[in-house]
């Protein structure tokens, strides 16, 4: 169950004007910003701000998705996906506004803290703020690559508001001083819920998105071969090695969550359900913080809606990542039969990773208010998938979610280690995986490779040195095909692709949807379309191999915005755009 909320503050560009707001009262005071910096209390509303600016469910991660080739949003493809965009005009990716108000913070503590506040918790505020903006540079270096760096607040006609690009490494370089600087000063994750101030950053939620920059930046580096990647990798395994000895984070189970724990055997399902909300699920380092309900709400969202309407449909390129039971890929395993025409659509879920049950409808599944999942209406999940996630038939009705979201989670931080374990000597000893990718799926429940009359219940097998070399299985791809199924539409398919130099392979291909299963013809009178087209083997396209490209000299870095060259001569557009 959540904790109290905390405020919730929007800024001007100079946070002169602060407006709090109380989830129970709704007083409105205006100061200037002369006279508000005073006290830990005002640091604290100024940097209530940062939290509004965490992505949320249907205008952040997830639609980065479509992106990559795990996802379709429509009838017209994605420009990024398929390489169809050009160098837009303008872009809210390239926006210094956030980054003003972390500069604005970050100067004022040493001012409010010689004007007699308390320095510890001052310095609480400034972690914040140093965070986010490590958090903003990240998302723009990610991007473009280097740009400008300004880490003070400026006039309109200050001289360094308009700055030449800086380079990856000083980019890097202040993205890491400022989550050092928070890691020295934030409280643990226990002390903000003794606080009642759960969802404020973390020691360890810092130190969580240290090991996520620094695996993107040390993979990155490897694979396309510059610079000192092994300092990063290092720095990922030291961070996530850091969050795990730190006792404050623990995988998510039902037995965890109080008055909602029944079974385990659902626990990565309700990851995503009230159930997982609140310092009670552990696994949760870092949260977008939605309302308790409709009548005590900070904000909402219309997250199922949303997933419906066509705008994040999963391929059949990202099901196809999952393993059947005996831990083997379907082009392996004897478990797997091929689609036919009297197979149905949930039976292609059966004996298959139980994730994937979690994280896609299949018949019989909560659905809506009126009804049960059947199978996948043609003209809102036309790719034959539906994303399970937050799915929730009461918030349906609703038409808004209070679920809230993981933007870091423990499991994410498991497999940082492990994969900066391997790439630094490209080995992992059993000992890691364990620690790691076999903890992850022992929370998974059994799943049946018998039948119903005669049922055989099996774990997912636990990913071993052995077990790679005896299945002529290869260990980097199946630490990769871990990540990809547990952290599925949590929007880091993409961002996978391009710091592991694979999209120029990934990205070109067809995006294929399920199998035309029979049902989807004639079952409670739902038409496909006739028009549908399909391959050789009755799958779905939803965009053919000729209408994608990818050019690897140009797309692993995104365009400036042409207004930003126009108005500041000393930027340089990325090569070929």
């Amino acid at each position: 169950m959540k904790t109290r909320i905390f405020y919730m503050l929007l800024a001007s560009l100079s946070l002169g004007s602060v407006v709090s707001c109380d989830i129970e009262e709704i007083p409105e005071t205006t100061v200037s910003d002369a006279n508000f910096w005073n006290s830990a209390a005002d640091m604290r509303l100024a940097a209530n701000f940062f939290y509004t600016t965490l992505p949320g469910l249907t205008s952040g991660d997830v639609s980065q998705d479509n992106w990559s080739t795990d996802a379709y949003p429509n009838t017209n493809g994605n420009p990024i996906s398929d390489g169809s965009r050009s160098a837009p005009a303008e872009s809210t990716d390239y926006n210094y506004y956030n980054i003003y108000q972390a500069n604005k913070v970050i100067e004022k503590g040493p001012e409010v803290i010689n004007k007699g506040a308390d320095a510890t918790q001052v310095n609480w505020y400034v972690g914040e703020a140093r965070f986010f903006r490590a958090f903003y540079y990240f998302e723009m270096l990610k991007r473009f690559g280097g740009v400008p760096l300004i880490t003070k607040t400026m006039s309109v006609d200050d001289p360094d508001i308009f700055l030449p690009r800086s380079s990856r490494d000083e980019v890097l370089k202040l993205i890491y001083e400022d989550l050092d600087f928070a890691i020295s000063v934030l409280r643990s994750a226990d002390e903000l819920n003794a606080a009642k101030e759960y969802g404020r950053i973390s020691k360890t939620g810092a130190e969580a998105f240290k090991s996520r920059v620094a695996l993107f930046e040390g993979t990155r580096m490897k694979f396309h071969q510059y610079g000192d990647y092994r300092a990063h990798l290092t720095l990922a395994k030291e961070a996530a090695e850091s969050v795990i000895s730190s006792g404050q984070h623990a995988l998510f189970s039902r037995a965890a969550a109080g008055e909602h724990g029944e079974t385990q055997n659902d626990a990565y399902f309700n990851l995503f359900q009230e159930a997982g909300d609140g310092r009670a699920n552990k696994e949760n380092i870092v949260v977008k913080v939605y309302g308790l309900s409709r009548e005590n709400s900070i904000i909402s969202t219309p997250v199922q809606r949303y997933y419906e309407g066509n705008t994040v449909v999963p391929t059949q390129n990202f099901v196809d990542y999952y393993l059947m039971a005996d831990g083997l890929p379907t082009s392996k395993s004897p478990l797997y039969q091929e689609p036919n025409e009297t197979m149905t659509h949930a039976e292609y879920f059966e004996k298959k990773d139980p994730r994937m049950s979690f994280t896609l409808f299949k018949r019989g599944d909560e659905f809506i208010s009126s009804s049960d999942y059947t199978i996948p209406n043609p003209s809102l999940q036309r790719s034959g998938y539906g994303i399970r996630k937050y799915a929730n038939k009461e918030f349906w009705a609703l038409q808004a979610s209070y679920v809230d979201k993981p933007i870091i989670r423990y499991a994410e931080v498991l497999l940082n280690y492990a994969e900066a374990v391997y790439e630094l000597d490209e080995t992992i000893s059993d000992t890691d995986l364990d620690k790691t990718i076999n903890l992850i799926r022992e929370r998974l429940p059994q799943v049946n490779i018998g039948t119903s009359s005669n049922p055989q219940f099996v774990s997912l097998p636990k990913l071993t040195n052995a077990f790679v070399t005896t299945n002529g299985l290869n260990m980097r791809d199946e630490i990769r095909r871990e990540r990809k199924v547990e952290l599925s539409f949590e929007g880091f398919a993409y961002w996978d692709l391009l710091r592991w130099k694979t999209a120029e392979i990934e990205l070109p291909k067809t995006l294929y949807g399920s199998y035309l299963f029979s049902e989807y013809l004639t079952a409670e009178g739902q038409k496909w379309a006739e028009d549908t087209p399909v391959n050789d083997k009755n799958y779905i396209i939803l965009q053919a191999s000729s209408l994608r490209k990818f050019d690897p000299d140009r797309d692993y870095l995104w365009p400036l915005p042409i207004s930003e060259i126009a108005k500041n001569p000393k930027l340089e557009q990325n090569p070929k755009w």
